[in-house]
């Protein structure tokens, strides 16, 4: 039966609703040890704690960031001092500052690090902070592991095709292809007009995006518990790439931020990103009208009626037991559903609420980009097959090695997907 959804239903079930498939999984491969939440905190007097963050390393986010964290911090009488890392660097320190005793308090997490973060068995229970704040039940499902509150959901999304409307106009590509062929298409034109037609992943640290792509020609990733990479599915999406690469579609050496740069200077029309990188775009462009021409556009599919493919995105804020925890809790409930503070947040880098107050603002109402960007991609988005195991990083690593070596022509496509699944099943 077919559900007409308005687009602030869409929006309230596709950027929180999905965060209960991420949840699902990660819940499911819960390790059966060493994973249990220390005792919640309880509130008392406010005490100084540390905030874990990658994105006070970002110039976009950096101020809004900051901002939440001298409001808080001034109207406590405390101090917050900062861990930050880059992205591509945040997981491996957080990890091994956590292991060690050495970071304590609140810390930035990205939806797919959980299961991960989780298996250190340091994070707090924070059940009682969830509790009559009005974020859906799904966005809290992304925070859940193992039966457990172990992060507040700050932002719930996808990641998918940003466009320029402009540069496609140009070139007469279509901003709806509906098939791989029509992409393809769509790129070969845009080459035309000299810029990158692709700014895809290419580059090691980013090149887990080729996920998606396997997936979108077939491929489970993982099935009955063993790696599905290695299938034919998954060979023909590396060999599909590889011949954008070799036909100059797509570039090397880019990575996300390589992709923001390009895309900012108009010299590449198209590539892959969550809401957040609208205003980490716009920020750094000359163009002062770029972001009206950014462009949300559904991945194309194998064959018509095919669903498109996207991954769920977005962040959590958990807390490390220790020193300060229980004001880390106070600030991780208070920056993730206090209803000035989040939708402020969202009016200053577009990245979707997690809670019905926020959701129902007339801030997210009138921004189109979002909205469009939730209808065309985070509407079919879901978890990573691999999330649900810890070592999913080490997985994702083993794939980008092994397309890396088929980008440069070090491996063909088959053999180098039967070494990455040989190597996922060692981790499973």
């Amino acid at each position: 039966m077919a559900i007409d959804l308005s687009r602030r239903d869409l929006l309230r079930y596709s950027a929180l609703g999905l965060g209960t498939v991420a949840a699902a999984g990660l819940v499911a491969c819960a390790p059966g040890g060493g994973t249990a939440p220390v005792a919640t905190p309880g509130a008392g007097k406010a005490t100084d704690f540390t905030f874990g963050s990658w994105s006070l390393s970002e110039e976009a986010a950096k101020p809004a960031v900051q901002a939440a964290l001298d409001a808080f911090a001034a109207d406590k009488g405390i101090k917050i001092p900062t861990s930050v890392y880059p992205y591509n660097d945040y997981l491996n320190q957080l990890t091994l500052q956590v292991r060690g005793g050495q970071f304590t308090g609140a810390a930035q997490l990205d939806v797919a690090w959980l299961s991960a973060i989780a298996a250190l068995g340091k994070l707090t229970d924070l059940s009682a902070f969830a509790k009559g704040r009005g974020y859906t039940d799904a966005a809290l499902g992304a925070g859940q592991f193992g039966g457990k509150q172990l992060g507040l959901p700050w932002t719930i999304g996808a990641v998918g095709l940003i466009g320029n409307a402009e540069l496609f106009d140009k070139a007469g590509a279509s901003l709806t292809p509906a098939t791989i062929e029509e992409f393809e298409e769509g790129l070969r034109a845009l080459k035309g007009i000299g810029v990158t037609p692709y700014a895809a992943s290419t580059k090691a640290a980013q090149l887990k995006d080729i996920v998606v792509w396997m997936q979108t020609f077939g491929s489970p990733i993982v099935e009955d518990g063993k790696a599905a990479i290695g299938d034919e599915a998954s060979v023909k999406a590396v060999e599909w790439y590889k011949k954008l690469y070799d036909e100059g579609l797509i570039a090397p050496d880019v990575d996300r931020a390589a992709a923001r740069t390009l895309f900012a200077q108009g010299a590449a029309a198209l590539y892959d990103d969550a809401p957040v990188g609208k205003s980490a775009v716009v920020s750094q462009s000359p163009d002062s009208a770029l972001g009206d021409k950014m462009t949300p556009i559904a991945r194309p599919v194998l064959a018509a009626g095919d669903t498109p493919q996207h991954v769920l995105w977005g962040h959590l804020v958990v807390v490390v037991d220790g020193d300060g925890a229980g004001t880390a809790a106070d600030f991780a409930q208070w920056l993730t559903s206090e209803p000035e503070q989040t939708v402020s947040y969202f009016e200053a880098l577009g990245l979707p609420p997690t809670t019905d107050e926020a959701l129902g603002s007339d801030a997210v109402a009138a921004n189109t980009f979002v909205q469009s960007f939730t209808e065309k991609i985070t509407s079919t988005a879901t978890a990573s097959p691999l999330w649900a195991n810890p070592a999913y990083g080490q997985m994702e690593s083993a794939i980008a090695e092994q397309v890396q070596a088929v980008l440069i022509g070090q491996s063909s496509a088959t053999d180098a997907m039967s070494k990455a699944g040989s190597a996922i099943d060692a981790l499973l």
